[in-house]
């Protein structure tokens, strides 16, 4: 069917609500074409998309037909698979809670219990919520740190990590039997719908709180502390406060930004990447002298960081010199306490910085590298656990998402929280600063400086005319960016890497659309489109002797990336 034909389908389904029926009424062609050209793409990663009415939007209909092709497939797995259930969650966005609701409702219509979060969680609590309840899935309801007119839908396996690809293929398939989007109906009032136990919560920070690694420190330090902590609007308030309460830690709150607000009206994006989402954070520390400013996300998947500098100045440190920065702690004091396996293991996506290789080869720590989604982190935990080669100790991706633990399969900012604060106590304890032991690392290791740029996409095509983009690149050769040479080029959708010599060898890693260049002496040049959101994400790590050569050397490799990406358009 033509977009023309989907819409008057919708706009004259006498079931359709009279609200939606005005906000149709009221589009334009453009508009009318992006609502019912295509449908929400169901991937790995679920569903996102912007709020509204339409096949391609987020909505009560997409979200409950997702949801019936979930419940086909819990269907197959058996009786008992029902009886176990399916737990939900969700953030503070629009809609959230509806969603969520209207998810425990389709799931119980069709004989399946449902266990529904009695207010605003985490990702990382939905996770361990699945593992802790024994659940054969999990739902959560949010679009993470994208802007505020945006929601999604979020599946997890029996595991806690988010669903697998052959699972998922098969839920994708019972969805697309559903061509009537109005048909999926839920029981909202039935007793197999539950409300998660209060014990989930409780034990989720027991569980964190075994997990310290400087009980001394923090008894020394933790209540001199002063670290300023904003959830942006999000669902991190309640657990990340509550955990650094619990070991001591002083924290204080933006209050401001503690109201569950769907708008997040006192930001531009709810995303703790960007120093401008901590500003408030930073003027309150300011205020009150602070060490340390802390924020999350919306659904406090994501932990964004700023410290002060030689100067007394803060500064929003990158994910990824918070991850470096994690691990060389989490590894120092393990190999401290003589608690470090012999058999430890990190896990980082493979656009995540390269440092990280020189502290684990330091460490005789083992090293590896997935794509980009923190479920294939979760699958390498997963690995482990049954065949016993390797003992996950930390995992990290370059957009603020890290674990410690095996409590959740999921980047976790509470767990992050707890232990960045604990690391701010343990440095202050030996004399020293989280800002002054990230410049002895660069000393050491050799400076790297990590950065990425996107290139925002719009319209119906959007994800097709990226892929078109990354796979173009794959039939053009380089020699070099900036005064880099290219020595080997990745192709992650072939899952094989061409050196510069014509030697082809597999990189053994889950197949993805993404072009990565090695570059001399390090570097690297990355080009991937997101799969959460309509943007071209290019990234870079430039190795060299110190922070200005780096700068120096970053922008004509810039320079002729975007010639190259403007030659493929």
């Amino acid at each position: 069917m033509t977009y023309q034909e989907n819409y008057e389908k919708w706009l004259n389904d006498p079931r359709l609500p009279e609200g939606c029926r005005q906000e149709l009424a009221a589009l334009g062609e453009k508009e009318k074409e992006y609502r019912f050209g295509g449908e929400l793409e169901f991937g790995t990663a679920g569903m996102r998309g912007i709020i509204g009415c339409g096949m391609n939007m987020m909505n009560v209909f997409t979200v409950m037909r997702a949801t019936q092709g979930l419940s086909e497939y819990v269907k197959t797995l058996g009786a008992a698979a029902m009886e176990r259930g399916v737990v939900i969650s969700y953030d503070t966005r629009r809609n959230s809670r509806l969603f969520a609701e209207k998810s425990a409702a389709v799931l119980a219509k069709n004989g399946i219990k449902a266990y529904l979060f009695a207010d605003v969680h985490p990702v990382p609590m939905l996770s361990y919520a699945v593992r802790y309840l024994h659940t054969v899935a999990g739902i959560m309801i949010t679009a993470s740190h994208n802007p505020k007119e945006y929601n999604g839908y979020k599946v997890y396996g029996e595991d806690g990590a988010q669903m697998s690809p052959e699972a998922t293929a098969i839920v994708v398939d019972f969805i697309e039997r559903i061509g009537d989007y109005l048909s999926v109906s839920g029981d909202e009032n039935s007793p197999l719908i539950h409300t998660v136990p209060a014990e989930v919560d409780e034990t989720y920070i027991e569980a964190l709180s075994k997990l310290t690694l400087s009980e001394e420190a923090v008894k020394k330090c933790g209540k001199s502390l002063k670290l300023v902590y904003t959830p942006v609007h999000g669902s991190g308030y309640i657990p990340v406060t509550t955990v650094l309460k619990k070991l001591g830690i002083n924290v204080t709150v933006v209050e401001e930004q503690t109201a569950k607000d769907p708008e997040f009206s006192t930001v531009k994006v709810p995303n703790p990447e960007f120093k401008e989402t901590l500003s408030m954070g930073i003027a309150l520390a300011g205020k009150i002298h602070a060490d340390v400013v802390f924020g999350t996300d919306p659904d406090s998947d994501r932990l964004g960081v700023a410290v002060k500098d030689e100067k007394g100045e803060f500064i929003a440190l990158s994910g990824n010199q918070v991850g470096i920065l994690l691990l060389d702690y989490i590894l120092t004091r393990l190999k401290e306490e003589n608690a470090l396996p012999e058999n430890a293991a990190v896990v980082k996506s493979f656009v995540s910085t390269g440092m990280a290789k020189a502290i684990c080869e330091d460490f005789g720590v083992a090293l590896f590298e997935t794509p980009v989604g923190f479920k294939f982190i979760g699958e390498k935990i997963k690995q482990w656990e049954k065949d016993g080669s390797h003992t996950f100790v930390f995992g990290f991706e370059e957009s603020c998402g890290y674990l410690r633990g095996t409590h959740a399969r999921d980047k976790d900012a509470v767990v992050a929280s707890m232990l960045c604060a604990e690391m701010v106590c343990y440095y202050t304890y030996i004399g020293k600063t989280v800002y002054g032991r990230l410049r002895e690392i660069y000393e050491k290791y050799g400076y790297v400086l990590d950065c990425n740029i996107s290139v925002q996409y719009s319209g119906l095509n959007a994800m097709k005319e990226m892929n078109a983009v990354v796979d173009a690149l794959k039939t053009r050769g380089v020699e070099k960016f900036g005064s880099f040479a290219v020595e080997a080029v990745r192709d992650y959708s072939q899952d094989l890497r061409r050196a510069k010599d014509g030697t082809v060898s597999p990189l053994n890693i889950p197949k993805c659309n993404c072009v990565y260049y090695e570059l001399a002496g390090g570097s690297f040049v990355c080009v991937r489109p997101s799969g959460t959101e309509p943007k071209l994400k290019i990234y870079f790590s430039i190795r060299a002797k110190d922070e200005a050569a780096a700068s120096e050397a970053l922008a004509p490799v810039k320079a002729d990336v975007e010639k190259l990406l403007a030659s493929v358009k």
